[in-house]
């Protein structure tokens, strides 16, 4: 029975990621929309869209935060596994629990920076210059992208911890591609 609960967890959990994943994936692609419009309505038409720049900067924003949620749970960042490649398996996890803790703190307090910002940009009326849209509901999309990172961070230290469980799903493909090229 625990097991099944756990299964049906570790779906949900899966099910969020993926959302998570969507949003940032989503957030990207507009900004290429507005800048691609932006580009065409500069150089074929003469006509700029408005805070076409504005806008795309705090869609990036929110693009990045997103992504850091992504990158929170698959560890998917450059990362140079020199010391913890050389070490025996439960130093191994050691260290990468230690670094995913770091990861964790960090996200935190960016977290809560940002925060700060979205309160200080409610009360204090910041909008774009030309369609005077308020910068409040973009820093929130940002901070609720860094709450989402809290989440995968977390889910991935638990994994770490609880499991013992390395990166290594992640790793998996290349592992596959450098067999390939020893058979030949």
């Amino acid at each position: 029975m625990s097991t099944e609960r756990r299964g049906d967890g570790n779906r949900i959990v899966g099910k969020i990621i993926q959302n998570i994943e969507r949003v940032a994936g989503i957030m990207l692609g507009l900004v290429t929309v507005l800048i691609v419009v932006s580009a065409i309505g500069r150089y074929g038409f003469a006509r700029p869209v408005p805070d076409v720049f504005d806008v795309s900067r705090l869609v990036l924003g929110i693009a990045i935060a997103w992504g850091l949620a992504s990158l929170g749970f698959h560890g998917t960042h450059i990362k140079v596994d020199l010391l913890a490649l050389s070490v025996p398996k439960p130093v191994q996890i050691a260290i990468n629990g230690f670094a995913w803790l770091v990861l964790l703190g960090f996200t935190a307090l960016l977290t809560w920076k940002i925060g700060e910002r979205v309160m200080d940009a409610m009360g204090g009326g910041d909008v774009t210059m030309e369609l005077r849209l308020a910068h409040w509901p973009f820093f929130a999309a940002i901070w609720l992208g860094m709450v989402a990172a809290l989440f995968t961070t977390a889910v991935r230290l638990v994994i770490i911890v609880r499991d013992g469980r390395d990166l290594g799903e992640f790793d998996a493909f290349d592992e596959t591609l450098l067999q390939d090229s020893d058979q030949k």
